[in-house]
């Protein structure tokens, strides 16, 4: 199936779709880049706003407004009249060489979110839960590249990536909560590139984006591949469904890294996509805190 390029932004590290319904609009991070793009379907719009420090994600408020993750804060982000952020707490401040990467809003509109070394070499990044009341928890420890977390549609199963490893893996959430096990659920191999960020489909499909694979893939509830869509880039960042029936997915890409040679092999890095997959996401609640 052909993809739709929606944005030829040429974003250093495109990342974090967001689907907001009551827009009709995708929102959408460059964190190299320090921008937030957003997308509107009603005519093709496209607005950006430029941000201090790098953007990890943003997450919409029940409330109204954001809440964002940059390099080491997190805290309330406003768009009107300008783009202005609070913030509201510090994450792993001792850690000069980690950032923030990658995060989604819990069935309960919690967060949950990851670190990883800026470096991507040393396994000194965690997995974080970001209550409500803007206390953190840390789940998991030891990631170089902590990404694409996903929750399925029950709150039973949380997926969680530590891209350098090319592993996914899969938490089985305890009755009080917390996380079971770490357990090993799809490796890449190295022709597959790295796993990044991820959704899931209603029919309890994982959507993987392949970094370094210029693809994204569908694995069905047991790990197996099912589908795979190929795209005019290599560095395939993240996905996620919306649209008025939440049936099509957007894709991100990323240009940073590229030779000048793979530049113009990928003139299209950096861009937003879309591809119609046949299968339809789930509403992701909003941050209740």
């Amino acid at each position: 199936m052909a993809c739709r390029l929606l944005d030829d932004a040429g974003a250093l590290l495109g990342e974090g779709p967001v689907w907001v319904s009551g827009e009709n609009a995708l929102y959408w991070v460059d964190i190299k880049g320090r921008r937030l793009n957003r997308y509107k379907l009603a005519d093709g719009a496209i607005d950006r706003w430029s941000v201090h420090d790098n953007l990890a994600w943003v997450v919409p408020r029940r409330g109204g407004g954001w809440i964002a993750g940059l390099r080491h804060e997190i805290g309330e982000l406003s768009l009107n009249p300008e783009l202005s952020f609070e913030p509201r707490l510090k994450v792993e401040p001792e850690s000069s060489g980690n950032r923030l990467n990658d995060a989604k809003t819990d069935c309960d509109g919690s967060i949950l979110f990851g670190t990883m070394d800026d470096e991507e070499r040393s396994g000194t990044g965690a997995f974080y839960h970001l209550r409500q009341d803007f206390t953190l928890q840390k789940m998991d420890k030891n990631y170089v590249i902590a990404n694409g977390p996903a929750v399925s549609a029950d709150g039973k199963i949380i997926y969680h990536t530590d891209s350098a490893l090319r592993t996914i893996y899969r938490f089985s959430r305890e009755a009080d909560g917390t996380l079971g096990a770490r357990i090993p659920f799809i490796r890449f191999a190295d022709s597959d590139g790295f796993p990044d960020g991820m959704t899931l489909d209603a029919q309890g499909g994982l959507w993987v984006a392949h970094w370094g694979g210029g693809r994204v893939s569908r694995f069905d509830a047991e790990g197996r591949l099912d589908q795979t869509f190929s795209l005019p880039v290599s560095q395939v960042t993240s996905c996620c469904f919306g649209g008025a029936n939440l049936d099509r997915l957007f894709i991100t890409s990323a240009a940073i890294g590229l030779s000048p040679a793979q530049r113009a092999r990928e003139p299209l890095a950096g861009g937003l996509f879309e591809i119609t997959p046949g299968f339809s996401g789930f509403p992701l609640p909003d941050f209740t805190g």
